[in-house]
């Protein structure tokens, strides 16, 4: 910010309106279910009964569940200058997931996800997070009862970012620490969340820290922690700390790069039409 000059408002590629928030208080209460049930069903629950179908059902749920949302989303105001800038994003991130995998958790897409939401907003945030698992999963092969579970996560994380305060005041290496705590945070958050939907398919049998449908929550619960513990922590760590890094060091760069190309789009000029039948467009 320099001298008494007011703060520029931040242009937004999607309005968030009623539909749109109800769409995705709906899909994240699903979601919330279709992540949580071993915890929210008691053990005498008759949905304990067919553990291993469950996941599958709430896959199918969210597949239909977030296209509504995105649907919703883009009735708000997901123009074409929006849809280019969301395929550009996507494939971007959709390129960068597979140069880590299987590298203990080095992730790059996830910086790409945080810097986006942050700068396009909530809702253009769930829609970039959301397409651009899925694009990965098939430039992967990653398709299974996972992947819907992947879209939500990644839709939230994206979003997460765009809920972030201060968007139109902070700036420079305060927004920079703010972005790279919350990748640090959200990168284990997302890897939790995906263990709750992988841990279900674990066989009693095989692991005594498997989900076990007889066993009271707290017991769940302590099976799921050391799950976490055993599978995924140095994963989600390496997750976190490439995030850190990238946010730090190629934040700024990227920030201001987005938001460039934001106000070039000008997603919320309005288009009119001036008499001599010419179409005026925003400089």
């Amino acid at each position: 910010m320099t001298g008494g000059a007011p703060p520029q408002r931040q242009a937004r590629a999607v309005r968030l309106g009623p539909r749109s928030v109800a769409a995705l208080l709906l899909v994240s209460a699903v979601g919330v279910a279709g992540f949580g049930w071993p915890f929210l069903a008691p053990p005498d629950a008759s949905l304990n009964a067919h553990a291993q179908d469950a996941p599958w059902l709430f896959a199918g749920l969210l597949v239909l569940l977030v296209a509504v949302v995105a649907a919703t989303i883009s009735e708000s105001g997901l123009g074409p200058k929006a849809v280019a800038m969301l395929g550009v994003l996507a494939a971007a991130g959709a390129a960068l997931r597979p140069i880590g995998a299987g590298t203990a958790g080095l992730e790059p897409m996830f910086f790409l996800m945080v810097l986006s939401g942050r700068v396009l907003g909530p809702g253009f945030g769930f829609v970039l997070g959301s397409v651009t698992m899925f694009a990965s999963a098939l430039l992967t092969g990653g398709v299974g009862p996972w992947m819907p579970f992947q879209m939500l996560s990644m839709g939230w994380f994206t979003m997460g970012a765009g809920l972030l305060p201060g968007p139109d005041r902070l700036r420079g290496r305060a927004e920079l620490l703010m972005l790279a705590a919350y990748g640090f945070l959200a990168a284990f958050a997302y890897g939790t969340v995906m263990n709750l939907a992988g841990w279900t398919f674990m066989n009693t049998l095989a692991s005594d820290i498997a989900f076990d449908p007889d066993a009271s929550v707290p017991d769940n619960l302590a099976r799921f922690v050391a799950y976490c513990l055993a599978t995924s922590l140095g994963w989600d760590g390496g997750r976190a700390a490439m995030t850190v890094v990238l946010t730090l060091t190629l934040g700024t760069t990227l920030l201001k790069a987005l938001r460039r190309a934001t106000r070039r789009a000008a997603f919320e000029a309005p288009v009119t039409f001036e008499e001599a039948g010419e179409v005026s467009r925003p400089t």
